[in-house]
């Protein structure tokens, strides 16, 4: 089967560079599974019940966070009740939602999709790895394919992330910095890897914010009120091919989809 992971989805921006193409992505790269990192996806920090409506609308199945998630209070009621949004499974016990699922594919059997969150550079959660061995070991009963989204900021926490699970699943996709790698890779036991996997949204910006505002940030140190940045759109993503007997990896691919800005 082919699975598309589509990167970081920045706001308003983000939203239509999705429903623009990943109609035409899900047809001509016979996708049998779509999975978005929407932790920025309203409003380019955090996530609503609304706009998870929407990007399931537009042909996403599963929506992975990360740190950003609890931005929008409705948040810890909707994951609560709503299977296809995932928080990190590291994040304490008593937090809403859940970090992994199993879910259903219309030809390709079940598919595991597991979000945990990095500790290095970030806010203190629980251990990644050990969290994903308890979720792996949950699942690993009802499919054979399973994919990991570590979210988080250091490239070695990444890398040791995928040679820790290489073998014990199909893809480890590191997301947050918003920068996609050209890292792409099958580890030695048939685990897919990309250290990041990018960002969907606004091209002409930084991380998705109006490049002024940043530079202004950096020349002064002030604090500046960030504003997400119009104009020409990219969609970054990688497409992983898996055989759905084994789990494992047969290729991987990095997507990177640019076009004008949607009508408003």
């Amino acid at each position: 089967m082919n699975l598309l992971f589509i990167g970081d989805i920045v706001g308003r921006p983000g939203r239509d560079a999705v429903r623009a193409r990943l109609a035409d992505l899900v047809h001509g790269r016979q996708i049998g599974l779509v999975i978005a990192n929407g932790e920025n996806a309203a409003g380019g920090m955090g996530i609503t019940r609304a706009v998870a409506e929407e990007l399931f609308q537009a042909g996403v199945d599963v929506l992975t966070t990360g740190n950003h998630v609890w931005r929008h209070r409705e948040a810890a009621a909707y994951i609560e009740k709503e299977p296809r949004l995932l928080r990190p499974a590291n994040y304490p016990p008593e937090a809403p939602g859940r970090g992994g699922e199993v879910y259903a594919t219309a030809c390709h059997g079940n598919v595991g999709v597991i979000n945990v969150q990095g500790r290095v550079f970030m806010d203190p959660v629980d251990c990644p790895f050990r969290a994903a061995d308890n979720e792996i070991e949950r699942i690993r009963g009802k499919t054979n394919v399973i994919i990991v989204d570590l979210h988080a900021e250091a490239t070695s926490e990444k890398l040791a992330m995928a040679w820790y699970l290489d073998g014990r699943v199909s893809a480890v996709i590191g997301t947050h910095t918003h920068v996609q790698t050209c890292d792409e890779r099958l580890m030695p036991e048939g685990t897919a890897f990309i250290t990041d996997v990018g960002m969907t949204g606004p091209w002409d910006s930084i991380l998705g914010v109006k490049p002024e505002l940043v530079v202004e940030h950096f020349l002064t140190g002030m604090p500046i009120r960030f504003e997400l940045a119009k104009g020409d759109l990219l969609l970054n993503g990688v497409v992983v091919n898996i055989n759905t007997e084994t789990g494992a990896a047969q290729s991987i691919q990095r997507v990177i989809e640019s076009m004008p800005a949607q009508p408003r």
